[in-house]
């Protein structure tokens, strides 16, 4: 039985709060960025888990991770938690997929603003063309 594995890392980016969402499924690392603003409440990020998890978009990019497969103790988990409190910023491995993710949304955005310039272009010589008739046909 596969397990999916989240965390939450809460972090200041100057100048609001983020919050990036890691999500390890069959061994892929998902992630997911929101920008929170002001620095959120325990209850404000617990709210925001139960109402718009299910609306979060998370990377298409998939980065293989291993996953623990031992049990930990509660007290080994509860020592292991502290250390993860107590680090700073993102894992890196997140910060892959968010990159990843956002250099795939500007070369599709670059496509599109290239097309619609294309399709611009295209429409602008037209209408010149179609005045050009209409004059030598003398009207």
């Amino acid at each position: 039985m596969d397990k999916t594995i989240g965390t939450l890392t809460v972090f200041f980016e100057e100048p609001f709060w983020v919050g990036v969402f890691e999500q390890i499924d069959q061994g892929e690392l998902r992630a997911a960025k929101v920008v929170f603003g002001a620095e959120p409440k325990d209850y404000e990020i617990y709210d925001f888990l139960l109402k718009r998890y299910n609306a979060l978009v998370f990377t298409a990019s998939k980065i293989e991770v291993e996953t623990q497969k031992a049990e930990l103790n509660p007290k080994r988990m509860q020592r292991e938690i502290g250390r993860q409190m107590e680090k700073k910023g993102i894992g890196t491995k997140a910060q892959q997929a968010l990159k990843l993710e956002h250099e795939q949304n500007k070369i599709e955005r670059k496509k599109r603003n290239r097309l619609r310039t294309e399709e611009e272009k295209q429409r602008q010589f037209d209408l010149r063309q179609e005045k050009k008739k209409q004059k030598h046909k003398g009207r």
